[in-house]
């Protein structure tokens, strides 16, 4: 079978839209090169990381690859993929320049070569995320494994808005605690949170492809018992209440639901959001203050932010 690996030459700030748009067109694997992750030092303890090559990345801005059975790439797919990406503007998300180009790949070369990218890494104190066709053996008893199929919905704990909300979680999950996931992606939060001590978790999404992918990511760690994956926008029509709402999508959507996830949530409930820039920082964290939230906590990663807020009314 040919392939087509379609790029997109993007910024920091769109990596999550613009991956979720790929995925949207049913990709088989995306991978981000983004060469500020060339001069971060790397601590043996988060796990092993793979020699990354400066040749293979861009001297600006942030290229995503993402691959397609050569048959799915057609023109009037990729004049709607990059349609799609130019419409993210309309949320204020600086794209670059947005260049889409495509190349032919044998299938040998891009089924196994992007996997030696992905290994386990370390998150948090206890959360370690293993791609599922490592053999990984924890380090002590305390460690909680998150088996992840990283070729899915995005979302593999190597990107900082999704460290920051697993970290968020370990600190604020408790025992017993029902959560709600929205914008689950990968299911990787919703993993995390269960595996964290969280009775109940629902998660939603409104693309097709993140709730196949988290509940496929929630069989291979034989939680079906804890967490339910719908489909679903944002929390329009969800009904209970929770004691933590998780996010980690755009500002621009976030603030769009600020109020119903507090009045899905009971009081002292928390609600951890992430996924925002620093330049949307302010506009999250005001809309949390003005609809009944304290502000807790905040934390930064590179350009990222994530903060943690408590309903208090």
């Amino acid at each position: 079978m040919k392939w087509l690996e379609v790029s997109v030459e993007t910024t920091n700030e769109a990596i999550e839209p613009v991956s979720n748009i790929l995925h949207e067109y049913d990709a088989d694997g995306v991978s981000i090169e983004d060469p500020l992750e060339l001069s971060k030092e790397r601590d043996s303890i988060y796990g092993e990381f793979y020699e990354l090559n400066p040749d293979e990345y861009v001297t600006e801005g942030v290229m995503i690859r993402a691959y397609y059975p050569e048959l799915k790439v057609t023109d009037k797919m990729l004049r709607n993929l990059t349609s799609d990406i130019q419409a993210l503007q309309t949320f204020q998300i600086d794209i670059g320049k947005a260049k889409v180009t495509t190349s032919e790949i044998d299938e040998a070369s891009w089924a196994t070569a992007w996997k030696k990218y992905y290994k386990p890494l370390r998150i948090t104190k206890y959360l370690t995320v293993v791609p599922n066709w490592e053999d990984y053996v924890v380090e002590s008893d305390e460690e909680q494994l998150i088996w992840m199929d990283p070729g899915m919905a995005f979302g593999t704990g190597t990107h900082p808005t999704t460290k920051l909300t697993l970290q968020a979680l370990e600190n604020y999950v408790r025992k017993g605690d029902e959560v709600i996931d929205v914008g689950c992606g990968s299911g990787i939060l919703s993993i995390g949170a269960a595996l964290l001590g969280a009775k109940q978790v629902r998660a939603f999404d409104l693309d097709h492809v993140a709730i196949k992918s988290t509940n496929e990511n929630v069989q291979l760690n034989e939680l079906e018992d804890k967490i339910i994956a719908k489909q679903n926008d944002l929390l329009h029509n969800v009904s209970g209440s929770a004691d933590l709402i998780v996010s980690n999508i755009l500002a621009e959507i976030i603030v769009q639901f600020v109020a119903d996830a507090r009045n899905t949530l009971r009081v002292n409930g928390i609600f951890i959001t992430s996924g925002i820039i620093k330049q949307k920082h302010e506009l999250v964290r005001d809309t949390l203050l003005s609809n009944g939230f304290e502000i807790i906590e905040e934390n930064e990663q590179d350009d990222w932010v994530a903060i943690v807020a408590k309903r208090i009314k």
